[in-house]
């Protein structure tokens, strides 16, 4: 039987050994990063980077083992600097595991820090970024774009197009149009700006005479005609929004846990609505805070967490305790 809806605490690289082969659903973790902080013992402390490699990968190994050959695995790591040189971590794993093991590295989402560390370095750029790892152990693995694709926008879309056309409005007044044009020109611009900010359309782009590159290929006769008659042409975009590999979401801190780095519910739950099903089975070898098992609890998944550091491992079993079901996910 699968300790499923449970935190366990625990070494990782001994309790996972006790799950059965494909057994799971989705690995998704975040492990501790290299040298960066102190999560109370466990790996991250390893004399080198390759020690700390070779760690993290033997855990992979379990991992790729226990997850069904329709199943996924997401790593989240955080890179490190030494000797003041980036030392590449994520990318130097994620390479690492495609070498070591029958697994295919699908994508590298970048979790974009909308609330970074404040740090005034003199010498390098503040670091805002981390990679999210998709792999997968055969080319049947489950994907439901569809669900992922209908997931909230992290901007409502009652806001959508608030600031759209701003900079058009601008070089039409720049541009050698006559006056007559100019008046046209902004007000087909205000009609396609409504017609994005009532959901008709997805977006759209505009040309303008003397200011943009000349239309080639199947669609410059029409557009170049528009140019010449009118000095400037409205190429409408229809459809779904495209989702990319980037997701942009804050650095979550909860009052009741010390845990120095949480990543937000609302990108796991991307996760969660585009590589399961409802009633999967969701592992999380360092659960942390508990944000896996939580997002699991409101997206109807079932979660086993396991987690080292006890004062964690208590903060998690509470936080998923006492969250409610009727908590907005996406926030």
């Amino acid at each position: 039987m699968l300790p499923v809806d449970k935190i366990l605490c625990g070494d990782s690289f001994d309790l996972i050994k006790t799950l059965p082969d494909t057994s799971v659903n989705l690995v998704i973790t975040s492990p501790p990063y290299y040298r960066q902080r102190d999560y109370g013992g466990g790996m991250g402390n390893e004399e080198s980077l390759q020690a700390y490699l070779d760690n993290l990968l033997t855990l992979f190994g379990e991992c790729v083992r226990v997850i069904k050959d329709d199943g996924s695995i997401v790593f989240n790591l955080g890179d490190k600097y030494e000797n003041s040189n980036l030392l590449l971590v994520p990318y130097r794993f994620a390479i690492q595991a495609t070498e070591r093991y029958p697994v295919t590295l699908v994508n590298a989402v970048t979790w974009v820090k909308s609330n970074p560390t404040p740090r005034q370095f003199k010498r390098r750029l503040v670091s805002s970024t981390e990679p999210f790892f998709h792999f997968v152990k055969s080319s049947q693995y489950y994907y439901n774009l569809d669900a992922f694709m209908q997931a909230p926008s992290k901007t409502p879309k009652s806001r959508r197009g608030d600031k759209i056309g701003r900079g058009y409005f601008e070089l039409i007044e720049k541009s050698s149009l006559s006056d007559a044009q100019k008046k046209h020109a902004r007000q087909a611009l205000l009609e396609v700006i409504q017609e994005v900010q009532s959901g008709k359309i997805e977006s759209f782009r505009m040309k303008i005479k003397g200011l943009h590159s000349e239309p080639f290929g199947g669609q410059a006769g029409g557009r170049q005609l528009q140019l010449d008659n009118k000095g400037f042409t409205i190429i409408r975009i229809h459809g779904n929004p495209l989702k990319k590999d980037v997701i942009e979401a804050a650095v979550e801190s909860l009052k009741q846990s010390n845990h120095p780095a949480i990543y937000p519910v609302r990108l796991v739950s991307e996760f969660l609505q585009l590589l399961t099903r409802p009633e999967d089975i969701v592992l999380d070898p360092f659960m942390g805070s508990g944000t896996t098992a939580v997002a699991c609890k409101l997206l109807n998944r079932h979660y086993i967490g396991f987690e080292l550091n006890a004062d964690y491992c208590k903060a998690a079993v509470e936080r998923v305790e006492n969250q409610s079901l009727t908590t907005p996910l996406l926030l």
